[in-house]
């Protein structure tokens, strides 16, 4: 399969081994230095493109590609303002777009134990929530898309949390969710329940960058052939 690779950093670097250990060829990798050569990815050159870019970047990525009938893996944060467009232009184009905040298999496991948790805690008023995510100094969204998916996963399932808010906890029916950027952290997430007598804490630790590249790269192999706007779930089956 020929994969084109949208964005061209660390994560580029880690999907590029997985993918030739895997048989692929990487038809086109293009960072910030070669931009322009995104118009020569098309579906006579590529058969599914992976976007770990910036957000900036990924919704003129996109577009491209769905306007070039390339399915689309997005691993992207920090541009889903735009998501109702990317909607609306795959279903005119009958194209494949495929989002997910986090590609790792452990960490789609923690999303559904963590709404599972949350539809628990609905029991016990006495205990409230928070969230702490870490991640390396080079990221430059926050929170990550991660820990809005979690927080998402919670106030969908909790019924005293309405909304989240960022690095303060100031209104009762928001989430806080507390960044930090620490090294070369590849992401932390823990979410509390607190009462006055003790926590319940779930977390789930990443080890290295390895488990959301093989994911992606794993979608990416499924993902031609498929119309839509698709996610984890879809793929995964939860």
């Amino acid at each position: 399969m020929k994969i084109a690779l949208l964005g061209y950093g660390k994560m580029g670097h880690t999907i590029e081994k997985i993918a030739i250990e895997r048989g692929h060829t990487i038809s086109h990798a293009i960072n910030i230095d070669n931009q322009q050569e995104l118009a020569l990815v098309s579906s006579e050159t590529t058969d599914v493109a992976i976007e770990f870019s910036e957000p900036g970047s990924a919704f003129g990525n996109i577009s491209h590609c769905l306007k070039n009938n390339v399915p689309l893996v997005c691993g992207t944060t920090g541009w889903l303002d735009k998501l109702p467009e990317v909607k609306r232009l795959c279903e005119q184009q009958q194209g494949a777009f495929f989002y997910a905040s986090n590609f790792s298999i452990g960490v789609n496991i923690f999303f559904r134990l963590n709404e599972i948790l949350a539809g628990m805690m609905n029991d016990f008023p006495e205990y409230d929530v928070e969230m702490e995510e870490i991640h390396h100094i080079h990221k430059k969204d926050a929170p990550s898309g991660t820990a809005i998916t979690l927080a998402e996963g919670i106030i969908q399932h909790l019924q005293n949390k309405k909304s989240w808010e960022l690095d303060k906890k100031s209104a009762k029916e928001a989430l806080p969710i507390f960044s930090k950027r620490e090294g070369e952290v590849p992401g932390t997430h823990t979410v509390t329940f607190r009462s006055g007598v003790d926590d319940i804490e779930i977390k789930h630790t990443a080890h290295s960058r390895h488990g959301f590249a093989l994911g992606a790269v794993k979608v990416a192999e499924w993902l031609p052939g498929k119309k839509g706007v698709l996610n984890m779930n879809d793929f995964l089956k939860l």
